[in-house]
């Protein structure tokens, strides 16, 4: 009887696990299916991509787009127990690590294009030029891949050359040797993380200030630029917990498997896939701009308030 009830209970825990495999799959369509009709919106109207904040909403639609196909890849080789040489495995961590950092990079360069524009008209043109966003997407992956660049390098010059020839199920974990290294991935992650929450309060305060001065219809743009730097540092806010999810989720391995498997789920849907279907929120529906061009376009022309330029 004993060991009957054993096998329900493992019955319903993979039948659960099956479900949310299937329910992540749903969620990743779909969000995959808005971020390609904003993307295809944005290289429609050339007025987007000459401006610097539509720019780098396309730079985290894409890098949403990517790391989504990343980690929903993985997830599967991880429930279907398909192991991969791990060289290739290193090429997949490249691409997730970097793209990892890229988006909250990106959203920190978003809300100091909101400062300038709202704090510094006149140097706005200036500062945010076409030519200063591609320069501003090359930097922003520069300093996505810092974080990647040390844990490479102290996982190249520990593992031996009989490692990359392996079959393995891929993970990050299998990247940290040493406990250390997880410190420091952790030290890096936290840095990053003081770095841009400084930089998104230090924009709410000039901003919430300008706003306080203001009258009129500049009075009504601050406050909308306003309520678009706090959707920012929430976005991102989520997205900096993901940094920490790992350490989280490698404490409570330890203790119980199951546990491990609900919080981890948890932590992908709350930490991975929220965050990024707030940037078609953000921009696609509160802007006002892109939105009438995508209502345009979705009704195949017929929507006339809004023409593309």
């Amino acid at each position: 009887m004993a060991s009957n009830s054993s096998l329900v209970g493992v019955g319903l825990s993979v039948l659960q696990v099956n479900y949310r495999v299937i329910l992540v799959q749903v969620l990743v369509t779909v969000f995959l299916c808005i971020n390609s009709f904003l993307i295809i919106t944005f290289f429609l109207k050339d007025f987007f991509y000459t401006t610097m904040r539509y720019i780098l909403f396309a730079t985290t639609l894409l890098s949403d787009c990517l790391f989504l196909v990343m980690t929903d890849v993985l997830l599967i080789l991880s429930y279907f127990k398909v192991t991969i040489q791990m060289w290739l495995c290193v090429i997949i961590y490249v691409v997730m690590s970097v793209y990892t950092f890229v988006t909250p990079v990106s959203l920190t360069a978003m809300t100091l294009e909101r400062y300038v524009a709202i704090c510094l008209p006149l140097r706005h043109g200036e500062l945010c030029s076409m030519r200063s966003a591609l320069h501003l997407i090359l930097i922003i992956h520069g300093l996505s891949s810092i974080p990647c660049v040390v844990i490479l390098s102290i996982f190249f010059a520990s593992a031996t050359h009989a490692f990359y020839i392996q079959n393995r199920v891929c993970s990050v974990e299998i990247f940290i040797f040493h406990s250390w290294q997880g410190h420091l991935r952790s030290a890096i992650s936290q840095f990053y993380f003081l770095i841009m929450c400084i930089t998104i309060v230090f924009s709410y305060v000039k901003i919430m200030t300008v706003a306080k001065a203001a009258s009129g219809e500049n009075k009504k743009s601050t406050w909308k630029g306003l309520r678009t730097v706090v959707l920012h540092g929430f976005q991102l806010l989520l997205c900096l917990i993901q940094l920490w999810c790992p350490f989280i989720e490698s404490a409570v391995l330890q203790m119980n498997f199951m546990l491990f498997i609900n919080i981890r789920y948890f932590n992908y849907i709350t930490f991975i896939l929220a965050p990024r279907c707030l940037s078609p929120l953000i921009y696609g529906l509160r802007d006002e701009m892109f939105f009438h061009s995508l209502k345009y376009y979705a009704l195949c022309g017929s929507y006339k308030k809004q023409a593309p330029g």
